[in-house]
């Protein structure tokens, strides 16, 4: 994946650089001395994805990213994977997903997405995965953010894997929102369900679904609200 930063000020293209295995996005922007605002689009750049960034410079200049890439072990699989995800919103509910025993957090409840495939739009992606692992059809995704962890650990298959997640986050909106059901059977996903928006806080997310929602929750229902007044 290649990281582009835009000054926010001039829409100038101040930095461009291959994401390494392992580097958080924002640290590599704070380690050129820029900060990042919000993602503003990734796209296709022939069979490889181009991330921009909107960034101000960061006081104090250029910072040492922090230590927090995790041993090398030996023997294990080194892997990138680029994936998509949205915050899936109806009038008065949000969308989730909940994990499998295929994944190492079963039980506990995500937001819509996964994979990005081959030679595919990120923003398809969301549609794409709202429709296998809960059944909904959604209009055009929109970029929000990026969130990147790295840990080295066991995959379903057994594998040993230092593995990279690049989550781009998406904001989207299911214009007519139907009884939530998963067609990718057998899957990372066991069931999806509406949560309404005043218990969203009671449900068991994982702890980067949380964390994304607190962020983004109240801004994507405010512009999912504008969005109906303008359409009445």
């Amino acid at each position: 994946m290649d990281i582009v930063g835009l000054s926010v000020s001039s829409l100038d293209v101040v930095y461009r650089h291959r994401l390494a295995h392992g580097e958080d996005p924002r640290h590599a922007a704070a380690a050129r001395g820029w900060k990042v605002e919000r993602a503003l689009r990734a796209e296709l750049s022939g069979d490889d994805l181009e991330l921009a960034l909107l960034v101000s410079p960061l006081r104090g200049g250029p910072r040492t990213p922090p230590r927090t890439r995790p041993a090398s072990v030996t023997g294990a699989v080194v892997r990138q994977r680029p994936a998509a995800y949205g915050i899936v919103l109806c009038e008065d509910s949000l969308l989730a997903t909940e994990f499998s025993s295929l994944t190492g957090v079963p039980g506990q409840w995500g937001l819509p997405g996964g994979g990005i495939e081959h030679a595919e739009d990120p923003a398809q992606t969301v549609v794409r995965e709202a429709w296998e692992e809960a059944g909904q059809e959604l209009e055009a995704p929109v970029l929000i953010d990026v969130q990147s962890d790295h840990w080295v650990g066991h995959a379903p298959s057994g594998v040993l894997e230092d593995f990279h997640a690049v989550r781009l986050i998406y904001a989207a909106r299911c214009p007519r929102p139907r009884r939530a059901v998963v067609h990718d059977v057998g899957g990372t996903t066991s069931a999806a369900q509406w949560v309404p928006l005043q218990r969203w806080h009671s449900v068991s997310w994982t702890r980067g679904a949380r964390s994304l929602l607190q962020r983004h929750l109240d801004s994507c229902v405010s512009g999912l609200s504008a969005e109906f007044s303008c359409r009445s």
